[in-house]
């Protein structure tokens, strides 16, 4: 089975992170909803700019823990960060029934933006799981069960995970 790579697709995703929380005043508005799983704890960054007015949310749930708590900015972007770091990710199609491993990292990510200047915003929604290298990835795709699971052509658009658009 091919499974798509996108270690080009969360670079440039890395890099409008960091734009958006280095300069939000470029953009008109922005929706941003992550959650990411590793390790067995829970972050979640939320951030909403709508006419003109920034609604911010960031919370988490150590692993063990039933409950979440309020986390500071700072630990969220520490976290979203050091997973869009990582060497090579793979995406998921939405597909599957099958329950993910908790051995690698992954992240939901839905984000919706519209520069200033620009006519259009632009949107996506995909979940990605995180690897050290390619051959990490090439071994946990091969090794699934469900090889549906895995985007293995791109741009990948469905009703429950597309990219830019």
């Amino acid at each position: 089975m091919t499974v798509s790579f996108y270690a080009d697709y969360i670079a440039e995703l890395r890099t409008l992170f960091a734009e958006l929380n280095n300069e939000s005043d470029l953009f008109q508005t922005f929706d941003v909803h992550i959650e990411l799983i590793a390790a067995g704890s829970l972050v979640v960054y939320e951030t909403k700019r709508r006419k003109g007015q920034t609604d911010t949310l960031f919370y988490g749930r150590p692993a063990e823990a039933t409950s979440n708590r309020q986390i500071s900015r700072e630990t969220a972007l520490a976290a979203i960060t050091h997973f869009l770091s990582l060497g090579q990710f793979i995406a998921l199609t939405g597909q599957t029934r099958q329950p993910l491993e908790m051995q690698y990292p992954h992240c939901a990510v839905n984000f919706s933006y519209r520069k200033k200047g620009q006519s259009a915003g632009r949107s996506m929604l995909m979940v990605f799981v995180g690897f050290n290298d390619d051959a990490d990835a090439s071994a946990y795709a091969a090794s699934a069960n469900d090889p549906a699971a895995f985007v293995s052509a791109r741009p990948y658009h469905t009703s429950k995970a597309y990219e830019w658009t």
